[in-house]
Order: C-alpha cells, then sequence, then structure tokens
C-alpha cells in the first residue's frame, strides 16, 4: 500500500512539472504555437511595456520572429538554447529601437500554454530586466 501511495503522488507531480517544464523543446514548441503579444516590459528601472502596444510576435519555424504592428511586418530571429544549465530564448531585431531594445538572451523563469515569463541580468550594471509574452 505504501509503494501504491508513492507512485500515485510521484506520477501526480511528474506531470505537474512537464506540463509546465522549462526547456528548449518545451518552450519552443509552446511559442510556435499561434501568435503573442508583451503584457509586461520592465527595462532597467521602468516599465516600459506601452512601447509594445499594438504588436503581434509570431515564432516561426526556420527561428523566423515576426512583429507585426499596424500592419507593417518586421523580421527578426528567435532561437532556444541552454546555457549554464538554464534555458534561454534568444530574441534578435535590427530595427524598430523598440525591437532592438528586446534583443538579448532571455532566461525563461516560467513557461505554460499561454505565458512565458522571461529576465535578463544585464552583464555591467547587473540591473535585471523582465519581458512576459502571453498569447493572444
Amino acid at each position: 500500500m505504501l509503494f501504491l501511495s508513492t507512485l500515485f503522488f510521484t506520477s501526480c507531480s511528474n506531470d505537474d512539472d512537464n506540463n509546465n517544464a522549462i526547456t528548449t523543446g518545451n518552450v519552443s514548441s509552446t511559442l510556435i504555437d499561434g501568435s503573442w503579444r508583451i503584457t509586461y516590459y520592465w527595462d532597467n528601472d521602468r516599465d516600459e511595456t506601452t512601447d509594445y502596444n499594438g504588436y503581434t510576435f509570431t515564432f516561426g519555424n526556420g527561428n523566423v520572429l515576426t512583429a507585426l504592428r499596424s500592419g507593417t511586418p518586421t523580421l527578426g530571429t528567435w532561437t532556444t538554447l541552454t546555457d549554464d544549465g538554464k534555458v534561454k530564448l534568444v530574441i534578435a531585431f535590427t530595427s524598430p529601437a523598440e525591437l532592438i531594445e528586446i534583443s538579448d538572451d532571455w532566461e525563461v523563469t516560467e513557461r505554460t500554454n499561454t505565458r512565458i515569463k522571461l529576465k535578463d541580468v544585464s552583464g555591467g550594471s547587473g540591473e535585471t530586466d523582465f519581458l512576459t509574452f502571453e498569447k493572444n
């Protein structure tokens, strides 16, 4: 009986962990599924979320990242990787300024089917930025 109880609780715990596990594969498959918007962006010492109002992001196959605003697409790239044991989402845009601002290698701190939370600790100043994508 004790063995079965232990097995049951371990199985339930692992199922929950797998549903929201942060792996490069899980993060990638979550992002490719649908379009996304930025619901939070904290840069250094201020909230800059409103700079991304009206943007829709699509994380496509072949690591193509499309940011669409007012019918105008801007192409960038994205990838997931593991660095020092942390899963990261790397975003890269070359324009405009607000998209260059979020171009970085972000540590994935939370992943659900509808939300990806990211953080980045600046190398020189040690300040922490936060970025959250939520599914449309």
